[in-house]
């Protein structure tokens, strides 16, 4: 199988759970390091499918990588070549695919519960999954659903957390979370939640009962990457 393009935006917001998931699934991956410099490759044709990651910038910033992953996200859209996005990286998605992207009620930050909406496609993305259960957020800006796109997901201050196009699925929410990236977040972004609200978990709320926590969040993982990864060539 071709390789899986990730691209990483930030250091410490890399692929994180999902790496671990494809090697189990004998997928390679190739990671861009954007944060590093590295070029956005224009090419599609060695690929299976592409990937997008967080960061703490807006996809609203004129940033030349910017413009660089929208063109690319609307060709591979045009090719019908999967594409997945998280946080940011679903923000581009929506962007690419005729969305907008902009500031949302508040911030959405830590732990917090998601609802699965009654759509065809919740139900083909999400099997037999709950009506709601909990996954990691850290965002402040909110995408529109794009022309043609199935919601999946809301939240209580964010009615859009997931879309489905085709093959393409877009997250607001982080589904790609380890123990050490949360401890991590919480220590790089202290400022961030310093005040901590009912949207805002503080440090020590977000890393309370950890363990059991992102093996739940696996458990989500699992289901949607294994539903993406069925689109690959």
């Amino acid at each position: 199988m071709k390789p899986v393009r990730i691209f990483r935006h930030l250091a410490c917001e890399g692929p994180g759970y999902l790496a671990t998931w494809l090697e189990r699934q004998g997928v390679p991956l190739e990671l861009v390091r954007v944060d590093a410099g590295a070029p956005v490759p224009a090419t599609l044709d060695e690929i299976s499918g592409l990937v997008f990651m967080g960061g703490p910038m807006s996809v609203n910033d004129p940033l030349p990588w910017v413009a660089e992953e929208l063109r690319l996200i609307q060709r591979a859209a045009e090719r019908r070549l999967p594409v997945l996005g998280h946080c940011l990286g679903g923000q581009l998605i929506a962007r690419a695919l005729g969305g907008t992207v902009a500031p949302g009620p508040r911030r959405e930050i830590g732990w917090h519960p998601v609802r699965r909406t009654d759509s065809a496609e919740a139900l083909e993305w999400l099997g037999e999954m709950p009506e709601q259960f909990e996954v990691f957020h850290w965002h402040g800006e909110t995408f529109t659903i794009p022309p043609g796109a199935s919601r999946l997901l809301e939240s209580k201050w964010y009615p859009n957390q997931a879309f489905v196009h085709d093959g393409v699925l877009a997250l607001q929410c982080h589904v790609e979370m380890t123990v050490h990236m949360v401890e991590e977040w919480a220590r790089e972004y202290a400022r961030e939640i310093a005040e901590p609200s009912e949207s805002v978990q503080s440090a020590e709320a977000m890393t309370r009962d950890l363990d059991s926590r992102v093996q739940s969040l696996n458990a989500v993982a699992d289901v949607l990457y294994a539903r993406w990864i069925a689109n690959l060539a």
